[in-house]
Formats: structure tokens, sequence, C-alpha cells
């Protein structure tokens, strides 16, 4: 329900818009007492999607289409969220990455309207009550302190555009109500001296605050969220170390780390499909890891899983992986003091030596599998593509650094340096393109095919956690959702534009995963057969394109609008 203000308005904030939608035929409009305020043609979807394509055409960089996309979200949810549908590989690309990378350096240049909740470190002991001012009931919110932004560092406040792009896809891929999402950023100061000397920064001007005083923030933001909102899904983005706050949180609230879990989950989905596709048996993988930070571990920890169930035991799986950081080889005898989250990995069959060079460590390693988590761009070069190549029949490289500017190799390239015969997956997009008489088209390893499902699957099964069944449940349930025709093309991951059947199955698995754990409260969910569940959670999805109907009834967006006089007493103002 919508904040109560006595003698003022209800708010809307962003995503509540469609009132004026020119689609809507005349007794809708008359019952929202809209009549009149836009022209009176009663246009149709595909005329209406025409004029936004038109309009998106006339923006001549990426940046101008982002802030038309963000205007159109702003001003007619539904239409956005109807073109989105119908167009999600060629906009996604500029309502997330990589263009939401250059929105979030520039977010102090171009803001324009509130589009989520900022909250300050000076706000605490008050958190609470702030959360009040937010005008909607929330089922899921995507949280960030901006201090890792995609591989652009430290951004503070400016790290908003990730929340907000995050939960616009969390609502195309997954039908999560764009008025049931929260974007949440939380402002415990930068370390982005630049950042905080520009006059236009609209953040604190103050360093980032300690380990200690960032866990009592978090402590206190956690349960107000909870006692606010009970059952909401909280999702943690972008912070520069995000383990403390997932070991913490993750057995009392629903919560999960996308960059950890969801990038592993997305990786081992087509990591399953490559190694099928490679003949090679998984006992017989060896991978190397290039970027040894959270998201390289995260995923490997995975991988680790998968291995274990194809029968290896774990430390067995442990060693099928190297990492490589900035100071080389991750090994126990390095000389240097390991972050946590790497020791697990940590070699201690280097015989002393300290391999510095990637293409050394691939003479040394002789791996099947090469995965980029660097963020150095050009980091597979000719020299590197080639020695995969040569060592493998179907070499698997992965350059998964986000943006496209730090993909540590192209598609392109992979392609060429390796004859044609690498099992590829990228982070960023690349275009498809013809080799040996053939049209390749790329993998993406884009957390899109999953974390839309883990949320919607935590939200309809009421978990009390998000555990980390779930979270593979929902990587072996995007192995298995690509279609005959996909599979004969060799592709690794689904195609795109069928996101919505593949979050459909994913979803399922991690509701199906949440029961086996014991952590789903909404129990009557148990006794459907999977179609049943899947009918189930089609009809729980928000479709942008059944809303004119909707709005012939009352609170069409989950919020009393005023409109309680209905159609007969609307008519009346015509």
């Amino acid at each position: 329900m919508s904040q109560s203000r006595p003698g003022m308005p209800p708010r809307h904030i962003s995503t509540t818009g469609g009132d004026y939608c020119t689609s809507n035929p005349k007794d809708v409009r008359q019952h929202l007492r809209t009549y009149g305020l836009t022209p009176p043609a009663i246009e149709s979807f595909e005329i209406q999607a025409q004029r936004c394509l038109k309009l998106l055409a006339m923006k001549p960089t990426p940046i101008e289409k982002y802030q038309y996309l963000t205007h159109l979200r702003a001003t007619n949810v539904h239409l956005f969220y109807r073109l989105l549908a119908e167009n999600i590989k060629e906009l996604t690309p500029l309502i997330y990455t990589p263009t939401v990378g250059e929105a979030c350096v520039r977010w102090h240049e171009i803001f324009t309207q509130p589009e989520g909740l900022y909250l300050s470190y000076n706000d605490r002991g008050n958190l609470r009550s702030i959360l009040n001012n937010w005008p909607h009931n929330v089922e899921i919110t995507v949280l960030t302190d901006g201090s890792r932004i995609l591989g652009l560092g430290d951004l503070g406040v400016n790290g908003m555009g990730i929340p907000v792009g995050k939960l616009a896809l969390y609502t195309a891929c997954a039908g999560i109500r764009p008025d049931a999402t929260l974007p949440l950023t939380i402002d415990l100061g930068t370390n982005n001296k630049v950042l905080r000397d520009d006059p236009l920064y609209m953040g604190s001007r103050m360093p980032k605050v300690s380990a200690d005083e960032e866990r009592g923030y978090l402590d206190e933001l956690m349960a107000a969220l909870t006692e606010k909102w009970p059952g909401i899904v909280i999702q943690f983005e972008d912070f520069k170390n995000p383990f403390p706050a997932l070991e913490r949180y993750k057995d009392t609230y629903t919560m999960f780390n996308d960059d950890v879990q969801g990038t592993g989950a997305v990786i081992v989905g087509g990591f399953i499909n490559a190694v099928r596709a490679s003949g090679v048996p998984a006992k017989n993988h060896r991978a190397i890891f290039l970027g040894a930070g959270s998201a390289g571990t995260g995923v490997a920890k995975q991988i680790v899983e998968y291995f274990i169930k194809e029968g290896l035991t774990e430390d067995e799986a442990r060693r099928k992986f190297w990492f490589v950081d900035s100071n080389g080889l991750v090994t126990q005898d390095r000389g240097d003091k390991l972050a946590e989250h790497k020791v697990y990995f940590a070699r201690d069959d280097n015989n002393g030596r300290q391999y510095q060079s990637l293409a050394r460590l691939i003479d040394f390693v002789k791996p099947t599998i090469l995965m980029g988590l660097s963020t150095i761009g050009g980091a597979f070069n000719k020299d590197i593509l080639q020695k995969m190549a040569a060592l493998n029949d179907r070499p698997i490289i992965f350059p998964l650094s986000n943006p496209s500017s730090k993909s540590e190799c192209t598609f392109e390239e992979a392609v060429r340096h390796t004859e044609g015969r690498c099992l590829f997956a990228s982070g960023s997009p690349f275009p498809s393109l013809e080799f040996g008489g053939k049209l390749l088209t790329p993998g993406q390893g884009n957390n899109m095919y999953v974390f839309p499902g883990i949320g919607l699957g935590a939200i309809l099964s009421k978990a009390v956690s998000v555990t980390q069944d779930m979270i593979y449940a929902s990587a072996e349930s995007l192995s298995t959702s690509l279609n005959k025709q996909e599979v004969a093309d060799g592709w690794l991951y689904p195609d795109i534009r069928r996101i919505r059947e593949v979050s459909v199955v994913v979803t399922r698995g991690v509701i199906r995963a949440a029961q086996q754990n014991g952590v789903d409260r909404a129990t009557e969910l148990r006794n459907l057969t999977d179609e049943q569940l899947d009918a189930h959670i089609k009809e729980s999805m928000y479709d942008p394109f059944n809303e004119r109907e909707n709005a012939s009834g009352l609170n069409m967006n989950g919020h009393a609008n005023g409109y309680s006089n209905g159609l007969n007493g609307a008519a009346a103002h015509l």
C-alpha cells in the first residue's frame, strides 16, 4: 500500500506509472480520471513500440539511450516492460552491462529523479523509520554500497545504477512486479577521492567506514528491512568484500550475493554444457583462473560442487584449479599473506616455483579450461589462445570480466586463434560471426539467466533462507533449459529471448531445492507436480501486456491511487 501522508497526495516513485498509457481504452481512461490528458487515439502496443524504437534510434550514444529508457520506465512502466520483453536481447545491454557502467561513473552528472532509496551512515539508529518513506510493499531489494562497481572500482552512491538495472531485469526476466522491488544504496563513504572532491557528487564526502562500523550498520539495516517487510528477499551486489556479510547473514535472512553465488551458478550452468560438449570426462579437466577475487573463487567453489556430483572427492575437485592473481600463481609458499578466500585453492604442488607468467603456467598445467575474472582487457592474447588450441580439441574459454572493455578476449579473437574450436562464454555480450562457412554465436554467462529465478523461487516458496542447494539448483536447471535446436547448434546457454521460459525452469528448481532443505514456508507447493508448479510460477508473474485489463479494477499497481469511486464516479469527471 502507498505510505499514508495526511493531507498530501499518494507518492509515486519511478516504476509506478502507466496511468497515462495511450493504449488505454476510453473506459479505462475514465476510470483512471486521465480522460482528456492524453491525445484521443487509442494505440496498439505495436504502434507504441514503433514510436519508442524510433525515439531510441534518434539517440546517438548508449548513455543517451539509457537515459531515454530510464525516463520511459519512470513515466510508463508497463510500456517500458512491454518494449523490453519484445527486445530483450537488444535492450539489456542498454539498461544493464555494459552501459550501466558508464551510467554509474556519471551518476552524479546525469541524476534527474529518485529511482531507489539512499541510506547514509549518518542515518544509523533511524534506518527503520526511513524505510517508511518508501511508498510500496517490497518483496525483493538489491543492496549495494557502491564499493566495487563492475570492474570500475569504488563509485560510492553512484553505484545506484546497479540495483536499478538489476531489479529491472528481475521484472523483465522473472515477472516480479516492478512496484514490489526496491533499489537500495547505502552510503558508507567512499575512498574515491576524485568523486569526494567533485562538487556534483551527491554522497557523503568522507572515506569509507571501517569493517566494524559497516558490520554494525548492516546489522541494523537487515533487521529493519525484515521488520518492515517480513519475507523480503535481500540481494547483495558489488561490495568490495562480499564474504563477511554473506557468512554473517545467509542463515538468518533470506539473502544471497549475486556476485559470488549468482555468478558462480550461471558459469556452472554453462560449464556443465561445455564439459559435455568437450568430450573430455569431468575427472580429466584442469582449470586456470586468471583473477582470484571473490567472484573467481565463488565460481570455482560452485564448480567444485559439480565435480563432486560427478564422482570426485572434495579434495580431488579442489585441486582441479590453479588461480592467478596480480602476484602470480596462488601458492601456499609464495611468501605473502593470502586473502582468506584464496587459501582454499592455494597450490602446494608447485615444487617451490612461483609462476608469474600465464603462458608459462599454461605450459606447466596443460589446462582444458581458461577462465578470466581479472578485469584485464585482452589478457587472453593470441599466444595464450593458440596454446589452449594446441592442447585441446575443444578448449573451454570463458573471459567473464565486465564491462566489454575489461573482457580478457573477444569472441572473434577466441574463434580465430583456436580455429573455431573453442567452447566460449563471456561475461559481456559479443556479436555472432561467420567462420568456416558457419554462423557462430557466443555464449554469454550473464547472471540474468539465474538471479531472477533465484529471487522469484525464494519469494514464491517463502524461503526463510537461500541455501547453497538452491543456488546450485539454479545452475543445474539452467543447464537443462536449452531446447533441441540450441543443443544441436552447440550453444552453452539458451537464447536470451527465451528468458521468461528459462526463468520458469530455474524458479522451479530453486523452489524444489528449498522444499528439500525444509526452508520453504509455502508448504502447499510441495504437493504440486512439476507441470502444476510451472503453471503456478507463470500465473504469479507480472505480465505488462495484461496491465490494461487490470486497470479496469481497483489498485492496478497494488496500491491505492485514489480511484475508489470506480468507473461511474470517474465518468462524471469527463
